[in-house]
C-alpha cells in the first residue's frame, strides 16, 4: 500500500475538522465516568471505515515484555468503562473525603482574542476556572478533583483523552484504522518504556539514529546495552539513503549487535541541528523502514513549533487564522503517512504547555500501546491527576480553535527568538570561521566550527580544540552545549566541531552578550 497526501489505495479519508468534532461530542451527550475510569481512545475516533488494519510487530517484543501479564487490579478497571454506576469495592482507592483540598482556582491566558499593538488589556487577556472535588456530582461536569487525585489507569482519565484523541485526528489525520493514544509522564519516560518493551540487551539489540541526536535519549539506551548507531544528515535531516545502505549492508560480526528493527528520529526541529524533514524526505525514510521492517520511533515535541524562512531584519508573517489553514501549514507527521501502524509517535506537553507538567502523551497501533501498557502499569503507572485535570481544564475551555491559535501564537513567538539569535550571530560571529544553517523549527541554532583553519590543526585533536574553546568560553560568562554530547556514536573519531544554541529563554541583551563571550573564547583560541 502506497500513500499520496490522505489517500490510500482504499480510497480517501476526508479529515475531521473541529465543526466535526463539536457535532461528534454533542452527538455523544455528556461524558460518563468515574474513579479509575479507563481512558480507552477508541471511543472518541472519528469513523475508521476502509482504513486497513496495522500490521503486527509482535516478534520485535523484547523477553521481558513476551513475559508480562496484565494488572490483574489495573485490568479489573474495564468493567467500569461502560458502567460508571458501578458499585466497586475491588481496589484500595482511599475516599475522597480525606483528600485536603477542596477547589483549585486558577487564571490563564486567552488565546482567542486578538492581540492589539502586541498587548492585551484588562481582565480579557486571562480567562479563570475553578475546580471542585464534587463537580461531577454537583455541577453536572465530566471531570472533578474527586476522580483526577484518586488512582487511575496507566491509560490515562477518559476526560483528556477524549480531547488529545480528537485533537490528533485533526492533525494527525492516522490512515489505518486501529490507532491509539495513551497519556504518559512525558517524552522521557515514554521513550525508556519503549525501550524496555522492544529491545532486549540479550539479544544484541540496536537502535539508528541520526548521527547528532538528543543526549538524553542516548544515555537512556547504553545502560541498558542497546547500541546506537549514526545515520548521515544533511540540511533536510536523516538521510534515507544511508540509512539503506545501513541496513542492507549489515554485518552482525563486525557491528557486534543484530540488525536494528527501530529508528529513533526527531524529524521537526531537530535536537540539535535544527533541521525539518520535508514531507518528500520523510516519505522516503518511511520506504526504507517499509523495505527493511523497522519500527520508526517519532519523537516530535517542536512539531508545532515549525519556523518560517529567515531574513536578517525581516518581519515575522502572520499566523493562519483558522484550525484548518494552521494545520496545512505544517509539515505532516510519520503518523499521517504511516499505512503500516509501524510509526510509534512520542507527544509532548513540554514546549507547548508547561514541561513541570510532566504530561504526554504516545500514538501507536492498538497492539503496540497494549504492550507498552503491559510495561508501564507496573512502573511509573500513570500520568499524575493534579495535571491531567489542570491540562484538561485549560484546553477544554479553550476549545479546539482556542488551542490552535494557542499554538500558532507561540510558533511566531519563537520564530522571533529565532530571528533575534540569528541577526546576533551574523553581527557578532567571525563568518568566516563558524557557519550556520537557520533552523527550520525547535529551538536551537547548530554551529559548525571550520576547525582546518585552526593553527594547531591537525597537531591537537578535535576534542581538544573543542574543550579549550567551551572552557574559555565558561571563563568569559557563557554556556553552550558541545556537539560532541550529541553524538550517536561518541567512540569513534570526531570529524567536526559544532556548538548548539538555544534562543527559547535568554533576552536579546543577554543573547547579544553571551554570542560576543562565545566569539572572544573562538577568537582567542584560534589566535585572532
Amino acid at each position: 500500500m502506497t500513500v499520496n497526501g490522505n489517500a490510500t489505495q482504499n480510497g480517501h479519508h476526508a479529515r475531521a475538522t473541529v465543526l466535526d468534532i463539536q457535532q461528534r461530542r454533542a452527538e455523544a451527550g455528556k461524558l460518563l465516568s468515574g474513579v479509575a475510569s479507563v481512558g480507552d481512545s477508541s471511543r472518541f475516533r472519528g469513523p475508521q471505515t476502509g482504513k486497513p488494519l496495522a500490521q503486527s510487530f509482535a516478534h520485535y517484543l523484547s523477553s521481558e515484555t513476551k513475559l508480562r501479564k496484565p494488572s490483574r487490579l489495573k485490568e479489573a478497571g474495564r468493567f467500569l468503562k461502560n458502567k460508571p454506576d458501578i458499585i466497586s469495592v475491588a481496589g484500595g482507592l482511599p475516599p475522597s473525603d480525606n483528600f485536603p483540598i477542596e477547589n483549585i482556582t486558577f487564571n490563564f491566558k486567552n488565546p482567542n482574542l486578538e492581540e492589539t499593538n502586541g498587548s492585551l488589556s484588562g481582565d480579557q487577556s486571562h480567562l479563570s476556572a475553578t475546580l471542585g472535588k464534587y463537580d461531577t456530582k454537583d455541577g453536572g461536569a465530566d471531570y472533578d478533583l474527586s476522580i483526577a487525585l484518586n488512582y487511575s489507569q496507566t491509560t490515562g482519565g477518559p476526560q483528556l483523552t477524549r480531547f488529545l484523541t480528537e485533537h490528533s485526528e485533526l492533525v494527525l489525520h492516522p490512515p489505518y484504522a486501529d490507532w491509539k493514544i495513551l497519556l504518559t509522564t512525558g517524552s522521557t519516560g515514554t521513550f525508556e518504556t519503549l525501550v524496555r518493551a522492544y529491545l532486549d540487551k540479550e539479544r544484541r539489540d540496536s537502535v539508528l539514529t541520526e548521527a547528532y541526536n538528543y543526549s538524553t535519549v542516548l544515555e537512556t539506551m547504553r545502560p541498558q546495552g542497546i547500541k546506537v548507531f549514526g545515520v548521515s544528515a544533511d540540511d533536510d535531516g536523516l538521510s534515507p539513503s544511508n540509512f539503506d545502505e545501513i541496513l542492507s549492508s549489515w554485518d552482525e560480526t563486525a557491528r557486534g549487535a543484530r540488525k536494528p528493527h527501530i529508528l529513533y528520529i526527531i524529524p521537526t526541529g531537530q535536537n540539535p541541528t535544527g533541521s525539518t524533514q520535508s514531507i518528500e524526505r520523510r516519505r522516503e525514510v518511511y520506504a526504507v523502514a517499509q523495505k527493511h521492517d523497522v519500527l520508526i520511533i517519532e519523537d516530535d515535541p517542536y512539531y508545532f513549533l515549525q519556523l518560517g524562512p529567515y531574513e536578517k531584519g525581516g518581519s515575522v508573517a502572520e499566523e493562519p487564522k483558522t484550525p484548518e489553514d494552521f494545520i496545512a501549514s505544517l509539515v505532516p507527521s510519520y503518523v499521517s503517512i504511516d499505512v503500516d501502524g509501524r510509526v510509534i509517535r512520542i507527544d509532548s506537553a513540554s514546549k507547548v504547555l508547561a514541561p513541570g507538567s510532566r504530561l504526554g502523551w504516545v500514538i501507536g497501533s492498538e497492539e503496540i500501546l497494549q504492550n507498552y501498557i503491559r510495561v508501564a502499569e507496573l512502573s511509573n503507572q500513570v500520568t499524575n491527576g493534579f495535571s491531567q485535570i489542570i491540562v484538561w481544564k485549560l484546553l477544554e475551555t479553550w476549545g479546539h480553535e482556542g488551542y490552535f491559535k494557542w499554538l500558532a501564537k507561540i510558533r511566531k513567538d519563537y520564530t522571533q527568538r529565532r530571528n533575534v539569535l540569528l541577526d546576533i550571530l551574523d553581527d557578532q560571529l567571525p563568518k568566516d570561521l563558524v557557519s550556520w544553517v537557520p533552523p527550520s523549527g525547535g529551538m536551537f541554532v547548530w554551529l559548525k566550527l571550520d576547525h582546518s583553519r585552526h593553527p594547531d590543526f591537525p597537531k591537537r585533536s578535535l576534542e581538544e580544540i573543542e574543550q579549550e574553546i567551551f572552557e574559555e568560553a565558561v571563563n568569559q560568562g557563557v554556556l553552550f552545549a558541545r556537539g560532541s554530547w550529541f553524538r550517536a556514536e561518541p567512540d569513534t573519531p570526531i570529524e567536526n566541531i559544532f556548538f548548539r544554541l538555544s534562543f527559547s529563554t535568554a533576552t536579546k541583551e543577554n543573547l547579544t552578550k553571551a554570542v560576543q563571550r562565545l566569539s572572544a573564547a573562538i577568537r582567542k583560541s584560534f589566535g585572532l
